[in-house]
């Protein structure tokens, strides 16, 4: 069963798709769009610090069912600590503007973005409205109110 939907992209710059690519999967299993980073030259990320970094992009989601998710590259995260400082950033449907990530340097090193560095990823997920309903109590689950570390065992 293939998913697809059709996603309009609008150039911010036009520095994307000349000079810079334009989001793709890199391979056939992938999950996310690849997110280059637009900028005119590298980006300092000192350690433990955040940066704004710009993509190039604004998208249309075709469906207010439909959200864009932001991810951290997996590579980055794990050979330079480099991930999002909102660990995960939401496009909602309705957003129109350019999208940036929020990038945080957790090494005590500093890390430098190179243009047209894939700096994370966009996957599109459904998304659920719910209808919220005051209680004055919930159902009893074998869990029940507990929090973290609650279901482990050691």
């Amino acid at each position: 069963m293939d998913f697809m939907i059709k996603v309009k992209v609008k150039r911010v710059t036009e520095k994307l798709d000349t000079q810079f690519p334009m989001p793709r999967y890199a391979t056939e299993g992938s999950a996310g769009l690849d997110l280059p980073a637009c900028l005119e030259a590298p980006m300092v990320v000192p350690p433990q610090s955040r940066v704004k970094v710009p993509t190039g992009l604004a998208i249309e989601i075709p469906d207010r069912h439909i959200a864009g998710l932001v991810f951290p590259r997996s590579g980055l995260a794990t050979k330079h600590g480099i991930s999002l400082a909102n660990a995960v950033g939401v496009i909602d449907s309705d957003y129109k503007g350019e999208i940036f990530v929020a990038v945080f340097n957790q090494s005590n090193q500093e890390y430098v973005i190179k243009p047209g560095e894939r700096i994370a990823q966009l996957v599109f997920v459904p998304v659920f409205k719910a209808a919220l309903e005051e209680a004055d109590s919930l159902e009893d689950t074998e869990r029940g109110a507990g929090g973290f570390g609650s279901t482990g065992k050691i």
